[in-house]
């Protein structure tokens, strides 16, 4: 297999356990308790240990450069000649200005500023956001994704605002092919392109991201993408329980099946 997971869906977990604890000639202890809470990153200041502070800033699909209008390549030139601390890529494409010193916060606060590289005023759905390269960079890519992404988010924030969910985060990302390589298949939407304008449509991931979504519809293209998920978004705002995910809320709704396991992601 060119994958170990799939080792893994072919003869379980204990079987794998098994296999690992033969070869390290000692018993593993029981998996301790965790959970993630969370799935996208910090934005913002953040106070990491006593006298160091992180800023985490949006950096849409994670380019960096100069484009018309605005300049984040040259202005995050300007942050580095000044900064004493280091830089930290997220997974999720985003940058951390990281370790300021206590004193410097202010004198970095106001040159992140000066650049508009403190602007977090968008929608969640935004900053949950995530694509791949894919045209024109990527050989494989059938469909835009880093460059369409954000105008397809202007679109879905209209649907979004006029639900009241401005402020209420929904993991969304897109692939230019199959390969997925912006994690889209444990997103709760996710676009992968199947040709140019066209894309198959996934729901039901989950927030944190350890549950894979399911295809919803295949070879969509934007006005179907829309008008699908318009009522979607409409009727998760209206029968939402307290604190339930959008991800969560399409399978308690009956509109995807849950994803449990590898092997049941094309059973719909």
């Amino acid at each position: 297999h060119a994958r170990l997971k799939y080792t893994v869906d072919d003869h379980g977990m204990d079987w794998w356990r098994e296999q690992v604890e033969e070869r390290l000639g000692f018993r593993l202890e029981p998996p301790r308790p965790y959970e993630f809470v969370r799935n996208g990153d910090r934005y913002g200041w953040v106070k990491t240990t006593p006298g160091l502070n992180n800023f985490t800033m949006f950096v849409q699909n994670g380019r960096l450069a100069d484009l018309p209008g605005r300049s984040l390549k040259s202005a995050l030139a300007e942050v580095a000649r000044a900064h004493t601390g280091l830089f930290r890529l997220t997974c999720n494409g985003h940058l951390i200005v990281a370790d300021v010193r206590d004193e410097d916060v202010p004198r970095m606060s106001a040159l992140l500023a000066a650049h508009r590289l403190d602007n977090l005023d968008y929608s969640a759905l935004r900053l949950h956001s995530m694509a791949c390269v894919a045209l024109p960079t990527c050989g494989l890519a059938m469909a835009e994704s880093e460059r369409y992404l954000p105008r397809l988010i202007d679109l879905l924030d209209a649907l979004v605002d006029a639900a009241g969910l401005r402020n209420d985060a929904i993991v969304i990302r897109m692939t230019g092919c199959p390969n997925g390589c912006a994690r889209p298949y444990n997103a709760e939407i996710a676009l992968v392109g199947k040709a140019p304008g066209t894309y198959n449509l996934y729901l039901g991931g989950s927030h944190s991201g350890e549950r894979l979504n399911k295809i919803f519809r295949e070879s969509v293209d934007e006005d179907q993408i829309l008008e699908l998920l318009g009522p979607i978004i409409k009727q998760y705002a209206l029968e939402r329980n307290d604190g339930e995910r959008f991800g969560d809320f399409v399978i308690r709704a009956g509109i995807v099946k849950a994803t449990r396991e590898g092997k049941d992601f094309h059973d719909v």
